[in-house]
């Protein structure tokens, strides 16, 4: 009699839960050490509920199928010279940001959920832990991939790895993920697959990658949609693992808020670089951060914490100082990065007239009054030959690592600094949540490797900015500095047979 064909719960079983094992000479505690050490409570794995019934046999076919389709788009996209199609060599810079600040971060992921995955006693988990850190490590092979193209004819792309531990704003991603992999492994899948994945990614590869569609590059808008397809996958795994947690014990409801907000707020932090790439980086732009925001946070989002309101789970935290937020923090972070333009690696610009009249109508409470006077006094400036750039160093949180360039949102005119003393060292804020998740865990933070500090210990490199910038790998004129006159323009000029 010929074998009966499995169905596919069946052979889902086989191929995934069924492959665990029954300890016998060794203590099960001993073999997953770090699974109580968070104060979360298991009482039943069996209860957890695979997201996606993937057998490793059809996540390879699944993905195989998408990877030719990807590399059928970029190799017509390099064959055709596509990076001749994009709107202006002002957008390319927004690439430059995307490889040198989120790729390095994508293998990260990988690292962390491969070693995560090592550390739960459910076999669920560490088969979903597994599929999820072979796709963030496709995520960063597709990326390095599809932006090659753009090394071969801009400036900046050269030296993305060797600047992610050593440039100043490359820290904050950096630590973002540094302070999610030195966590537990379940902080680690709240971080990473709930507050990053479920909560705020769709506000990178959504809005974003539609911007890059309407600029004419097709290779990023491809591998961003790709890795989507991914996310939506991740996105199920996170909020899985969110009700999991919450169903499991009543004493695990504390401690997941408790990282919802802090994950919540880091997340924010490293988002006003992407808020800054929407409004300003985007020649041709799809919608506003604001726009953004309300879409994907605060519709989409408040409709996943009322849903989670019966598990015992509020709102984070600081939900509400980002709602005010939302109409300022794209204009500080690029006017920052506008004014230290000469130790980034990439070109910035003062807007154009339209697309000062797109922001004031997109930020009609507040542009005109706080941020365009600015503007128009760079213009000024530099029509008189003095453009204007920092010479200072800048002032970095203790915690998230950016400068302290946000303002009291009760008033736009004053800078926000916090601040507060361990050991009897001093250590600053750019906000209350940052001084908060500080002063939660000191000796986490207390340990931060803080660009501006380095330099002033001498650590990076010569004692002037030509020292500091060789030590980051930067080129100078060429990789940075006003997008006017630069090298990228002067070939994009002669390309397209500008006089």
């Amino acid at each position: 009699m010929a074998a009966k064909k499995l169905n596919l719960k069946d052979k889902y079983g086989l191929l995934t839960r069924d492959l665990d094992w029954e300890f016998s000479y060794q203590d099960r505690k001993e073999a997953f050490p770090f699974e109580e050490f968070e104060g979360i409570k298991i009482t039943d794995w069996d209860k957890w509920e695979d997201p996606f019934r993937l057998t490793m046999d059809a996540y390879w076919k699944y993905q195989s199928e998408k990877e030719k389709k990807l590399y059928a788009i970029l190799d017509a996209f390099a064959q055709n010279n596509g990076q001749l199609n994009v709107t202006d060599p002002r957008y390319v810079n927004a690439i430059k940001i995307f490889l040198t600040a989120i790729s390095p971060q994508e293998y990260q992921a990988h690292q962390g959920f491969a070693h995560i995955g090592r550390q739960y006693g459910g076999v669920g988990a560490r088969v979903a832990c597994q599929m999820q850190s072979l796709d963030e490590l496709r995520h960063v092979q597709t990326q390095v991939h599809a932006m090659s193209q753009y090394n071969k004819y801009f400036d900046g792309f050269q030296n993305w790895s060797h600047m992610q531990d050593r440039l100043w704003y490359l820290s904050v991603p950096t630590s973002f993920f540094h302070d999610a992999r030195s966590a537990g492994p379940f902080e680690f899948l709240v971080a990473i697959g709930f507050s990053f994945e479920y909560v705020l990614t769709n506000l990178l590869f959504v809005p974003f990658m539609s911007g890059a569609a309407y600029n004419g590059d097709m290779a990023t808008v491809t591998f961003g949609f790709s890795a989507q397809s991914d996310e939506a996958r991740h996105m199920t795994l996170g909020l899985e693992v969110i009700k999991f947690l919450l169903e499991q014990h009543e004493d695990n409801v504390p401690i997941v808020q408790k990282w919802i907000d802090k994950w919540f707020w880091r997340g924010t932090r490293l988002l006003s670089v992407v808020a800054m790439m929407m409004d300003y980086m985007l020649p041709n732009k799809v919608m506003s951060w604001q726009e953004a925001w309300e879409v994907y946070f605060e519709e989409a989002g408040g409709a996943l914490f009322k849903d989670l309101v019966r598990y015992g789970i509020r709102i984070p935290k600081f939900a509400d100082q980002v709602e005010k937020e939302k109409e300022h923090v794209s204009h500080q972070t690029w006017w920052t990065f506008y004014t230290y333009g000469q130790a980034a690696g990439f070109h910035t610009w003062i807007p154009t007239d339209e697309e000062l009249d797109w922001l004031s109508e997109k930020y009609p409470n507040t542009f005109d009054k706080y941020y365009r006077p600015r503007w128009e006094y760079a213009k000024q400036l530099e029509a008189e030959g003095k453009r204007f750039y920092n010479g200072t160093l800048l002032q970095l949180c203790s915690t998230c690592q950016l400068p302290l360039l946000f303002t009291e949102m009760d008033d736009p005119t004053l800078i926000a600094h916090r601040e507060t003393h361990y050991q009897g060292e001093h250590y600053h804020f750019c906000s209350d949540g940052c001084k908060e998740i500080f002063e939660e865990e000191p000796e986490k933070y207390v340990q931060s490797w803080l660009p501006v500090h380095q330099i002033y210990q001498g650590n990076c490199g010569g004692p002037d900015l030509p020292g500091i910038l060789e030590f980051c790998g930067i080129n100078l004129g060429s990789d940075n500095l006003d997008i006017k006159g630069s090298p990228d323009e002067v070939r994009w000029k002669e390309w397209k047979g500008v006089a």
